[in-house]
């Protein structure tokens, strides 16, 4: 179901142009500074005192020339580099069809994805991998665990595992395959009328996952359905235009692209999946690129709520050109515009040519709208501008108490030590438990006692204080090894406001303009509420 065959990633946004021709170098100063760096690269090759080899003493300029533009999404790719951005980009891989994180001495298994020769082949979340074929891979990094899992389709590749609870190491024996990452993990209907579909990334089958998601909902009874984008980084611009082409009817402009040259407009062409069907979109500053790509163009058209804390702000338009022995340059280009012309990216301060933490502003923009841009959807609500998408009603995760906060200190710099003691845990009750289980008080006493023997060291008295930190990431984490996702997901509801905010939303509206009108009404209350207690 993939509609558009323009190529195009949104990770600051990534187009793909034909050249028409190299740099030509015009003007004297010009021609004056081509000679100065080829002087300089002159003379360092032949008189600096190692010897340098010219084929990376040329890559070592270029670099050089594309970190001083100062910008953090230009970004020069050696051949290794862009085969595993086009692998991360297009969501598709020869490999085992596993998700690895670093815990502890070795990578470790997160997650396996169905139908997979890793799902197949019997390996488990929590699984660490000690060897592959034969390598020992104590120490090793993701990248480098990565590298030798993945291969061409059909070859062969023996891992052998470490799992907690097992004493002795297993070893399997792999066919490498194609796999598909899925964009949408899960779906599930929150309560008898609304649907829930949480985003992941906007790779090459996003708007299947998404479409299927939609029908599958709909047959369930689903009267309203919630997307979640909360931190989702983006992907590719044609899904990006096709997803929200799920719900809007064709002939509608999307985005626009401004740059050097002419404005460049997306638009839908064909018809709506879902046009009817009330929306609520969750966006919060970990929601970019791609995402808000999706969030603004329906809240322009009045298509969906959005709901949550500011996006991102991620609006650059990243073109990739192919060069000479496999490199590619991705370099900027251009800025992204939603349909009413609110420019996507957030103007942020720079450092060392990387963007300092957006994510930790969000609130002062939040409670700024006076100071920003305002401009019309079209049925003439107001939708802010400035950088990043603002949600149509503003509501904040909910504030982890202070003793939760000092537990969380403790475990941050032993990170890696604390999901792998989790992970056993959870491996070892995972079949012990219903799906209605609750945790049990000798459970967090036998995990405090386990962190403390691995070097997680936390006193007595502030893990009693703030035990509920803890108790959410055993939950969680025995819920999704036991039960899956979507278990795990339900269970996590009555911690998650946001959602909880958009469900009762939805519970008000049976059209997008009665919806509307409830948020309106969610909006006005804290203000009459205050105006109320002046009185």
């Amino acid at each position: 179901m993939t509609r558009f065959r323009k190529a195009a990633l949104v990770a600051g946004f990534l187009v793909v142009p034909v050249l028409a021709g190299g740099f030509a170098l015009q003007a004297r100063d010009v021609r004056g500074g081509a000679q100065l760096l080829d002087q300089v690269l002159t003379f360092v090759h032949l008189r600096y005192v190692d010897t340098l080899d010219a084929n990376a003493l040329y890559e070592k300029a270029a670099r050089g020339l594309v970190k001083e533009l100062g910008d953090p999404y230009t970004e020069l790719f050696s051949p290794k580099q862009m085969e595993e951005f086009t692998r991360n980009t297009n969501g598709r891989y020869a490999g085992l069809g596993m998700e690895i994180t670093p815990i502890g001495a070795y990578v470790t298994v997160g997650k396996v994805f169905p139908e997979t020769p890793a799902e197949r082949g019997g390996v488990m979340e929590g699984d660490a991998i000690l060897q592959i074929d034969t390598f020992p891979a104590r120490g090793w990094t993701t990248q480098q665990v990565q590298n030798k899992l993945l291969g061409l389709p059909g070859t062969q590749v023996r891992v052998t595992f470490g799992r907690p609870g097992v004493a002795e190491p297993i070893t399997m024996n792999f066919r490498r395959a194609e796999v598909k990452v899925p964009a949408v993990r899960y779906t599930l209907m929150l309560d008898e009328r609304t649907g829930y579909i949480p985003i992941e990334r906007f790779s090459e089958n996003t708007t299947d996952d998404v479409a299927k998601a939609v029908r599958s909902l709909q047959e369930r009874g689903a009267k309203g359905i919630i997307l979640d984008v909360r931190g989702n980084p983006g992907g590719i611009l044609d899904q990006a235009i096709s997803t929200t082409n799920l719900f809007l009817p064709q002939g509608k402009e999307v985005a626009s692209v401004r740059g050097r040259g002419d404005m460049q407009r997306f638009t839908t062409d064909q018809a709506a999946l879902a046009a009817d069907v009330p929306l609520v979109v969750l966006t919060d500053g970990g929601s970019a690129s791609a995402s808000e790509i999706v969030a603004g163009a329906l809240q322009d058209y009045d298509r969906a709520l959005v709901l949550g804390t500011t996006s991102f702000g991620k609006g650059l338009v990243q073109s990739l050109y192919p060069l000479d022995g496999g490199y590619a340059l991705k370099i900027t280009t251009g800025k992204w515009y939603t349909p009413s012309g609110r420019s996507i990216q957030k103007e942020r301060k720079q450092g060392d040519a990387f963007v300092l933490d957006a994510i930790a502003d969000t609130a002062v923009v939040d409670t700024s709208l006076a100071n920003r841009p305002q401009y019309k959807s079209e049925g003439g609500r107001v939708v802010y501008g400035g950088g990043g998408i603002t949600p149509d009603v503003m509501v904040k995760p909910d504030t982890i108490p202070a003793a939760e906060q000092a537990v969380r200190r403790l475990i941050l710099p032993k990170m890696g030590v604390f999901f792998s003691v989790l992970g056993e845990m959870a491996l070892e009750l995972k079949g012990k438990v219903q799906p209605d289980f609750e945790i049990q008080p000798e459970w967090l006493d036998t995990f405090y006692t386990r962190l403390d023997t691995a070097g997680v060291k936390i006193d007595r008295a502030t893990w009693e204080a703030g035990r509920r930190e803890a108790d959410r990431y055993l939950e969680s984490r025995i819920a999704r090894a036991a039960f899956g996702d979507t278990l795990a997901k339900r269970r996590e509801i009555r911690d998650d406001n946001q959602l909880r905010k958009a469900m009762e939303l939805l519970r008000k509206g049976n059209t997008q303009s009665e919806l509307f009108a409830a948020a309106r009404a969610e909006v006005a209350r804290p203000a009459r509420s205050a105006s109320n207690r002046g009185n």
